[in-house]
C-alpha cells in the first residue's frame, strides 16, 4: 500500500524508537506517542499523551481522524516490569501499576482507534507480549497475569476483525535487547532475547501479509 498513517504508543523506549525509525524509513506518516519526553526523529510527529487518561487518548484519535481520516496501524508498545522473589512476596501494588501500564492503556488505545483502523484498507493493531504469559513463574505472577489479560483483550479485538482486511496481532518475546544494554554488559550474549531492530522489521512486515494470516495470531519471536 502507499504511505501509511501509523500510531506508535510507548514510542519513547528503545523498542518504540526502533519501530518509529523503521516505519519512518518506509516513508510512512508516524505519530510517536509517549507520556515522557522522547527524541525528535526527522519526519516523525511527536505527541505527549497520558494513555491512562481516556479523554486524552480520545482527543488524539479525534485529531488523527480530522487530519487523516483513518489509521493504518497502531503499534502499542507501552511496557513495564515488576517481579518478586517468590509468589508469597508478590506485591499487589505491583499489580496495580502493571494493570495500568499493560492493560488499561491497551484498552483506551484499542477502543479509541478501532473505528479508524476499520476505515483503513489494511489496518493493523500490534502488541508485544511475553512467553511468561503462557508459562508463569512464581515470581512473575503480577506481570504474567497482566500480559495474559492484554493478550486476551487483543484476541477479542481480532475476533471483531474476522472477515475484514484488518488484523490484531500479538508478537511474543522472552525479552528485548538493545545497544545500550550491550554497551553496559560487554561480552554478554543475551540468549533468548529479541533485538529491538529485529522486532521493528517484523512490525514493518505485517502490512505485507494478508490479514487472514496474522489476525488473532501469536507470532513467537523468541525461537
Amino acid at each position: 500500500m502507499s504511505a501509511k498513517v501509523i500510531v506508535v504508543t510507548g514510542a519513547g523506549g528503545p523498542a518504540g524508537q526502533a519501530v518509529v525509525r523503521r516505519l519512518a524509513a518506509e516513508g510512512d506518516t508516524v505519530l510517536a506517542v509517549d507520556v515522557h519526553h522522547h527524541p525528535d526523529i526527522e519526519g516523525v510527529e511527536r505527541h505527549a499523551v497520558d494513555l491512562l487518561q481516556p479523554h486524552a487518548v480520545g482527543d488524539l484519535a479525534r485529531d488523527v481522524a480530522a487530519r487523516y481520516g483513518r489509521a493504518d496501524g497502531v503499534v502499542h508498545l507501552v511496557g513495564g516490569w515488576r517481579g518478586a522473589k517468590s509468589f508469597a512476596e508478590t506485591s499487589l501494588a505491583d499489580w496495580e501499576l502493571l494493570h495500568g501500564l499493560l492493560i488499561r492503556t491497551l484498552q483506551h488505545v484499542s477502543l479509541a482507534f478501532d473505528p479508524l483502523l476499520r476505515k483503513s484498507g489494511d489496518g493493523r493493531f500490534v502488541i508485544v507480549s511475553a512467553e511468561v504469559a503462557r508459562s508463569p513463574t512464581q515470581g512473575s505472577a503480577a506481570y504474567a497475569a497482566a500480559k495474559a489479560a492484554a493478550e486476551a483483550w487483543t484476541l477479542a479485538m481480532a475476533d471483531g476483525y474476522a472477515g475484514t482486511r484488518a488484523a490484531a496481532t500479538i508478537l511474543v518475546v522472552n525479552a528485548l535487547v538493545h545497544d545500550a544494554m550491550r554497551a553496559e554488559n560487554p561480552g554478554a550474549t543475551f540468549p533468548g532475547h529479541t533485538d529491538v531492530n529485529d522486532l521493528a522489521e517484523i512490525v514493518a512486515g505485517l502490512w505485507e501479509a494478508p490479514a487472514v494470516e496474522i489476525n488473532g495470531r501469536r507470532l513467537d519471536l523468541s525461537k
